[in-house]
């Protein structure tokens, strides 16, 4: 799963909303905040990890192979 920040979310809520879906048995979840260009990397039974200055993603377990491109989410702030 991915959430963008939107300057409307609040970093707590959303952050909860990730920690739910993991909780839910989702295995990893990806949280891009474009204000401070970090990626929040969601896994279960882990803290989340947060990757700063990152131009992208790569997936693990079934979505392994998958690489998210940050370039085009960066330069569109």
């Amino acid at each position: 799963m991915v959430e963008v920040l939107s300057p409307s979310d609040r970093l707590a809520d959303t952050d909860s909303k990730m920690l739910e879906w993991i909780d839910n048995c989702v295995p990893l979840a990806w949280l891009i905040n474009g204000d401070t260009r970090t990626v929040s990397i969601y896994r279960a039974g882990l803290p989340p990890e947060i990757q700063t200055g990152v131009l992208s993603v790569r997936g693990e377990g079934s979505v392994g192979g998958f690489t998210l491109d940050l370039l085009d989410i960066w330069a569109g702030l």
